[in-house]
Parts: structure tokens; sequence; C-alpha cells
């Protein structure tokens, strides 16, 4: 029960796919009071590279129903000849995917990269990384939601954020509901769109689905989407009374069950 399946995956008559972090429920609709606007993020992939997506689905269908799907195989060529990988992880694999894939695309960063996630509790590889990425001079910038749904995550993400924000990461917090969008943008032509966070979980215990996309257009579309999210953010709060330390850093020995 704890091996959650988190990916959140369209796929259509084998030719285009869906991957990000949208879910199918009313809290789209923004009509909870206490949370608001849900601000997510989906991307669009057409082309063979939706394939490997429907392998990603049948391997899941399977595993639930003991039974495969006639589904088409066949390539369908897209013109947008772009250059993206599926990469899906789960506590299946024999190494930790997913946490590799963020390590590996985040070092790869030479004058930018920014992160949005809705949960904030990096494994010690993934902090090594920002870390280094930081001392480089690199601009690292991470968007974070203002409004939670689980306050002892929250409390743990302060701890992260404080210890990292003295690299000279920047750290916002989203003011216009609940930012649930999962995407990573690396200097002007990488862009990693998924269903994983950065915390626990996603990085080893949940099944979840990402796709890295290789093309300056995109990039560019990803770089505008991001900028108006930190147009409606402000600087994360950093508040260092002693007991509320105290109480982070509490929450943050209790980040790996989280």
């Amino acid at each position: 029960m704890n091996f959650r399946n988190h990916r959140k995956l369209i796929v259509i008559d084998g030719e285009t796919s869906f991957i990000g972090g949208h879910n199918i429920g009313d809290e789209y609709l923004g009509l909870n009071p206490k949370v608001g606007f849900w601000r997510d993020t989906h991307v669009q992939i057409d082309g063979p590279a939706t394939q490997a997506a429907q392998l990603s689905f049948i391997e899941d269908w399977y595993w639930a129903t003991n039974n495969v799907p006639e589904l088409p195989w066949k390539p369908w060529i897209s013109d947008k000849n772009t250059k993206v990988v599926i990469i899906p992880g789960g506590p299946a694999d024999p190494v930790e995917t997913i946490s590799l894939s963020f390590t590996h695309i985040i070092a790869q960063a030479q004058q930018r990269l920014w992160i949005a996630t809705p949960y904030f509790i990096p494994d010690l590889k993934v902090m090594g990384a920002l870390q280094l990425a930081a001392l480089k001079g690199i601009d690292v910038r991470i968007l974070l939601p203002q409004k939670t749904d689980n306050p002892i995550v929250s409390l743990a993400t302060h701890n992260y954020v404080t210890e990292l924000s003295q690299h000279g990461i920047q750290f916002f917090q989203y003011q216009a509901g609940f930012m649930h969008q999962k995407v990573m943008l690396v200097d002007q032509q990488l862009t990693f769109v998924g269903s994983a966070n950065l915390d626990n979980r996603s990085l080893r215990i949940n099944f979840e689905l990402n796709a890295l996309i290789e093309c300056r257009d995109t990039a560019s579309q990803v770089e505008m989407m991001l900028e108006n999210d930190f147009l409606q953010s402000r600087p994360y709060p950093l508040i260092h009374g002693k007991w509320h330390t105290l109480l982070t850093k509490a929450a943050r020995l209790l980040s790996p069950i989280l």
C-alpha cells in the first residue's frame, strides 16, 4: 500500500501523450476556499516518444489486471524533430531512477536552474547537486507553494530551505493558489516535466513518470510560464525563532517516512 502509483498519463491512439502533474479531480475547479486555484503543468508529446509512455502504461495495466490489451505500436513521426526521453521510475527498479535522473539533470546546468515543486524534501544526492550548482554561480531558483496540505512536510521543507539558502539558492512561495506543478528548466534547452516531486516518496517510493525534453522552443515557453509564476510569488520567509527551528529539525528527522 505504501508503493503508490503517482503517474499522471494520457495516451491517445499511440500517437499523442500528456505527461505532467495534473490529476483528474474537482480540486482543479478551485472550489475549495482553503486552497483555491490549483496551479499545474502538463506537456503534450506527439510522435514516437509517446510509445515509451504507452509502454509505461501497459506495464501498470498488466500488473493490475494480468492482461495485455491490444495497442498500436507503429511509430508515428512528428514534424517537430524534438529529442524527448520518457523516464518512468519506481521502487521496482534496480536503481533509484528518479533520484538519479534529478541529480544528473541538475548537474548539467551551466547558467540557469529553475525548479517548481509542491513538496521539497530532497535526498542527499539531490541536496549535493543543488549545493554544487549554487557554488558554481548558477542562477538557482526554486518555486514552492505558500499553501500546503501537509503541515509536517511544510515544517521539514523550511529546514531544507534554510540550509540551502545559505549557499545562494533563491526560494519563492507561490501565492495565487496551490502550486502543484513539477517542472525543471535547465539553461536554454532542457525541460523536465512529470509527476515526480522533490521528496522522498517520489525519489524512491512512488511509481513516477517524467519527460525530459531537449528543445529551445519548449524551454522558451517554460521560461515565460515560470517567469509569470515568479511574478505571482514572494521570497520564501525564513523564520529563525528557537521553537520554530526546533520544530523544523524534528520534522526533518521524520522526512524519510513522510
